[in-house]
């Protein structure tokens, strides 16, 4: 973290994001969220696929978001993990076929899928290809990230497939540090399942998280990348050094449940108790 960045924490904001933790981090509280259609499942093998979906087509408006894993995944059956290493290559393109998500097309998820499809029948699970992919050297999630990635891309994910972000091009990686956040982290909202630790978790970072987390002085930087991210998640590890996402599910609660913009999410922060 910058030195700028690193100034002290006011200490109204930090018990303002623990109270908000405890009003909004509830399961009653997920819809509207991706997350509720993972939540339908009960197995982690079905969760783990069923996350990969929700969270790759997770940009957009989450209306639209939820309306297009609802049109996929009926295809799948009732257990999405079983019938994906069922059906041969050809079967899942055409359950994927005439499916859209804004530009994401219907080839790119069967593309997707059959990568998954592979990466399952080698390790086990995408959770054990994870395990597989772990160095004690880790910096983060995102070293192990990459070799995750890459475990995909040797088993045919193709390099331009666009619900997929590549993590080593320095990029905030949204979408894959949300499903990370699901997988990993366990408790009564995201229902993890993965074998490694919520410490190492990045913030998933979007353009509303980072006018937030500008607003909160976490970060100064005007991107919204890899470089924002880690700085982000290091200002937020001072507050919750073995959990620094927790309280990314709770942040976006407050325009969806109480519509309040960013200038007043602000002030509801750093108001005086």
């Amino acid at each position: 973290m910058s030195a700028r960045a690193a100034k002290p924490i006011a200490p109204q904001v930090a018990k303002r994001l623990e109270a908000l933790f405890s009003q909004y981090h509830r399961p009653e509280l997920i819809s509207p969220d991706p997350l509720e259609c993972v939540l339908r499942y009960d197995s982690i093998a079905d969760r783990e696929v069923v996350a990969l979906i929700a969270a790759t087509v997770a940009f957009g408006r989450v209306p639209h978001i939820l309306r297009s894993i609802d049109l996929l995944l009926p295809k799948l059956g009732a257990h999405p993990s079983a019938w994906l290493l069922k059906h041969p290559p050809a079967e899942i393109k055409k359950a994927c076929s005439g499916w859209r998500h804004r530009w994401a097309t219907g080839e790119e998820m069967a593309n997707l899928l059959c990568a998954a499809r592979s990466v399952i029948r080698e390790h086990g699970s995408l959770g054990a290809a994870w395990t597989d992919s772990l160095r004690q050297d880790d910096a983060d999630a995102l070293d192990t990230l990459i070799r995750w990635v890459g475990l995909l891309d040797q088993h045919g994910l193709e390099a331009d497939n666009s619900l997929l972000p590549r993590p080593e091009r320095k990029s905030a990686s949204k979408r894959l540090h949300l499903y990370l956040r699901w997988m990993i982290r366990k408790d009564a909202v995201d229902p993890g399942g993965w074998n490694d630790s919520p410490s190492r978790l990045l913030f998933p970072l979007d353009v509303h998280m980072h006018r937030i987390a500008t607003a909160l002085g976490a970060t100064r930087r005007r991107a919204a990348d890899l470089a924002t991210t880690r700085e982000i998640t290091a200002w937020f590890r001072r507050i919750a050094p073995t959990d620094p996402v927790r309280f990314d599910f709770a942040l976006t609660r407050l325009p969806i449940h109480d519509g309040l913009t960013t200038p007043e999410i602000h002030a509801t922060l750093l108001r005086a108790e």
